[in-house]
């Protein structure tokens, strides 16, 4: 792999990530918000590495003598991109000779995230684990695959659903890791997400523009597939789910719920809720 294709910075480590294979552990736990990997230093007994690169901040350390890596990506399946994909190179790419290594690793890669519900029965505070996703941003569609890798009937059935006009990105669906899904989202609420290509406009907020999509929230809240409701609106899991698929390794996302978007309330103090959400994972991937 040339230079320009694998880039790396001058110590030798990936490029945006700032890791090789060796700061990375096997379990690795995605958020968005560069602070709030601060948060895993008050349940890590030791710190191991620590690197901040712009929004992408990494910390490696042990939890009841277990290895985790936390690690964020900030905003959006464009960032997911680049975090996926040099997260699976410092596994499975010798970075010195820029081959693949002979023998495959798999990671198990939670993302803790926050989100809006599009349920009315699904309160703020309450934790969703996504089964499904469907990404709306279009990332996945630059990737080939084979259409059994995807949920590919879910995205017809959505498409048909939703019937958006050809100048969007064609919507696909990815699915979690049903291992973690058991070990780690048992009691939560499960169901299908939906991964948008913004914040205001794409989840069907108006503020001075007018969205194009009349009624989306509506739309998407009144699907379901395999008995699963589109539970949540979020910017990341559709892609985090596609690449793990790909790439082969466990994905799951664990969304705290902090904006009910049919009764119109917002979580905006939810400090201690993050923090029982962040030692539930931690606990249930030891």
């Amino acid at each position: 792999m040339e230079a320009s294709e694998l880039p790396l910075s001058p110590d030798g480590q990936l490029y945006h990530v700032h890791i090789t294979g060796q700061e990375l552990a096997d379990d690795v736990i995605l958020v968005g918000d560069p602070g709030r990997v601060d948060m895993f230093k008050e349940y890590f007994d030791t710190v191991e590495y620590e690197s901040y690169n712009r929004e992408i901040h990494c910390l490696t350390g042990y939890y009841k003598g277990h290895r985790f890596t936390a690690l964020s990506t900030g905003m959006g399946t464009d960032n997911i991109d680049i975090v996926m994909t040099e997260l699976d190179a410092a596994a499975n790419i010798d970075l010195s000779t820029r081959l693949p290594k002979e023998n495959h690793r798999t990671l198990n890669i939670v993302r803790i995230g926050t989100s809006g519900s599009l349920q009315a029965d699904i309160d703020c505070g309450q934790l969703v684990a996504s089964e499904y996703a469907i990404g709306l941003d279009g990332l996945m569609n630059y990737y080939d695959h084979k259409p059994e890798q995807f949920e590919e009937k879910l995205a017809t059935q959505f498409c048909r659903h939703m019937q958006l006009d050809d100048c969007f990105a064609h919507p696909y669906a990815t699915h979690c890791s049903p291992m973690l899904l058991q070990r780690v989202g048992y009691d939560m609420h499960h169901g299908i997400t939906a991964t948008a290509p913004g914040f205001y406009g794409p989840q069907g907020r108006r503020i001075r523009l007018i969205p194009s999509i009349a009624n989306l929230n509506e739309r998407l809240a009144s699907f379901s597939y395999k008995d699963c409701k589109l539970t949540n609106f979020e910017m990341e899991t559709s892609a985090i789910f596609g690449f793990s698929t790909l790439l082969g390794h466990h994905a799951l996302t664990v969304c705290l719920i902090i904006a009910n978007r049919p009764q119109g309330t917002f979580l905006n103090n939810y400090h201690n809720e993050m923090h029982h959400t962040i030692e539930t994972v931690l606990e249930r991937l030891l």
